[in-house]
């Protein structure tokens, strides 16, 4: 299953327990969206304080099942990319 990038705004000064909320909703909606048979699954979140931008990772079958993970967990997506790792770490 594909990995995507879902860009988001969050500004240098935001507090770790905000991205934590951001974290927690995106895992809800992720989880929500697979009991309603969309497979989409919240795997981490890479916050850049410098560009004031968070990129959270989803696993889906698409990226509009990404893109709609994202708003329903209120992300305000500014875009959703497919990512391709490396492939060097195990999974």
């Amino acid at each position: 299953m594909p990995s995507y990038l879902v860009e988001t705004y969050l500004s240098r000064t935001s507090t770790g327990g905000r991205r934590a909320a951001l974290e927690l909703r995106a895992r809800s909606a992720a989880e929500e969206l697979t009991r309603e048979h969309t497979s989409v699954s919240f795997e981490q979140s890479i916050h850049v304080p410098e560009d004031e931008i968070c990129f959270f990772v989803f696993r889906a079958d698409s990226s509009r099942d990404a893109a709609l993970a994202a708003e329903r967990a209120e992300l305000e997506p500014i875009r959703v990319v497919e990512a391709v790792s490396s492939g060097k770490e195990k999974r």
